[in-house]
């Protein structure tokens, strides 16, 4: 059954870090069957419920999953594991690369000169025991908060997006606990929530986030929480409208006892309103990141929420990185305060390139969303092919396995670097690699 890997080890510990260790290695792929417990117990001469504690660390951990007689096996994407490592396009020489998600350069502000005003203009050095926050950042940050309706709350600064809802996540679940995620949904998230031992449940999710009926039906089935994406959807440019924040509002508040988790990553880079759904539970944390606005190496993320929640998120930070560069902080706020980045404009621009490739796909007969943000979404139902088939045209998009869980398949065109003279050849490229064999011109 394991081949020529032997798993070794006497205590629960050691016996995990065997399996993890074939893992890692590739001695046991991907969907391998294990021993069953007893079986392995015999074999390594130890009591059955330490070889019982060792799964269990390691379904905890995301490594395997088991399905009641059918037994334990290697997860086919086990958590220590990013989907762009296994899910991987390797861009040819010459080809147009519009898979990565990264927003336009050209759109970025130089950050050499706010980092060093901010350095020229900085006080008395920033020691041990300074408060985590800024106050320019806190009062830059209260100030957009409140104008967009997200409830006065305490304020603390995380390092990007995801060590915000990593962090928010661990405060309050314990592996095991089931979380609601948008299907499809950022791949990133869909890899943290196993590798903190908890269970995706998967909303499907439209133009306007996440179906209301799905979210419903995610709580009822025990998901302690609900992570959304305000506008700007990675990868199918969802944003939340007024009605579809009211009912997903309804939905929370009979179920007051879970834990929303609302990402604003679109923040500067959008011109549709925020709708925002926290203050209905008891437990909420919102959270807004310079990262697509303003470059992702800006490593800052805004984020508010209920008191017990920012509590333990900022003291739980306090014992490991202690804060966020304040330098970074101080440039975040000098940038947002500043106008750097003019984000109607942003937002223009990033627009006309997705609503210039929406209406091309629309025209040669296929099906694209993107309401908001960066990207495209078009449905694939030989995902794999087309991907394949866009490559040998010379563009290489994003798989859409990297963002689904049970949601169909699609592909990610990213807009962000296309020029108007791109769309008319990719749309082609993408009508023929959806429906290979078929006769199309677009004079």
């Amino acid at each position: 059954m394991l081949g020529d890997y032997r798993i070794t080890g006497r205590g629960a510990a050691d016996i995990a870090a065997s399996v993890e260790r074939g893992i890692g290695t590739g001695a046991l792929p991907p969907g391998h069957l294990l021993p069953p417990q007893r079986e392995l117990a015999t074999t390594l001469g130890v009591n059955p419920n330490t070889v019982a504690a060792a799964y269990r660390t390691l379904r905890e951990r995301g490594l395997i999953e088991t399905a009641g007689r059918r037994g334990s096996r290697v997860r086919h994407r086990p958590a220590s594991t990013a989907r762009d490592d296994t899910i991987r396009v390797d861009v040819p020489p010459g080809a147009r690369d519009i898979s990565d998600g990264n927003p336009d350069p050209a759109l970025l502000p130089p950050l050499g000169p706010a980092l060093a005003a901010t350095a020229r203009s900085a006080g008395a050095p920033v020691l041990y025991g300074t408060p985590p926050v800024s106050d320019r950042l806190a009062a830059v940050s209260r100030t957009g908060l409140a104008a967009d309706g997200v409830p006065e709350a305490p304020l603390t600064v995380t390092s990007g997006s995801l060590d915000a809802v990593e962090r928010v996540l661990a405060a309050h679940l314990r592996p095991g606990d089931a979380v609601a995620v948008e299907d499809p949904g950022w791949g990133s998230l869909l890899d943290l929530v196993p590798a903190l031992g908890l269970r995706p449940v998967p909303m499907a999710v439209d133009d306007e986030g996440p179906l209301p009926g799905d979210a419903e039906r995610a709580l009822e089935r025990g998901a302690r929480a609900l992570v959304v994406t305000a506008r700007a959807q990675n990868p199918t440019g969802a944003a939340l409208t007024a009605g579809r924040a009211a009912a997903l509002r309804a939905v929370l508040a009979a179920h007051p006892g879970v834990l929303l988790v609302e990402d604003d990553h679109g923040h500067h880079i959008v011109d549709l309103p925020l709708h925002t759904l926290t203050g209905v539970t008891r437990h909420w944390a919102f959270l807004r990141s310079a990262a697509k606005g303003y470059g992702p190496d800006l490593r800052v993320a805004v984020l508010t929420g209920d008191p017990l929640t920012i509590d333990r998120v900022a003291g739980r930070h306090r014992l490991g990185p202690g804060w966020v560069s304040h330098l970074l902080q101080e440039t975040v706020a000098a940038l947002w305060e500043s106008g750097a980045v003019d984000p109607a404009a942003v937002a223009a621009s990033y627009g006309s390139r997705r609503e210039a490739l929406r209406t091309a796909l629309t025209e040669r007969g296929l099906p694209a969303r993107g309401r908001s943000g960066m990207n495209v979404w078009v449905p694939a139902p030989d995902e794999t092919g087309a991907v394949a088939r866009l490559l040998t045209a010379g563009w290489a998009v994003g798989p859409g396995a990297r963002f689904r869980l049970a949601s169909p398949p699609g592909i990610r065109l990213t807009v962000s670097r296309l020029t108007p003279a791109d769309i008319p050849p990719l749309a082609d490229a993408v009508a023929a690699a959806l429906t290979p064999g078929a006769v199309r011109r677009y004079d």
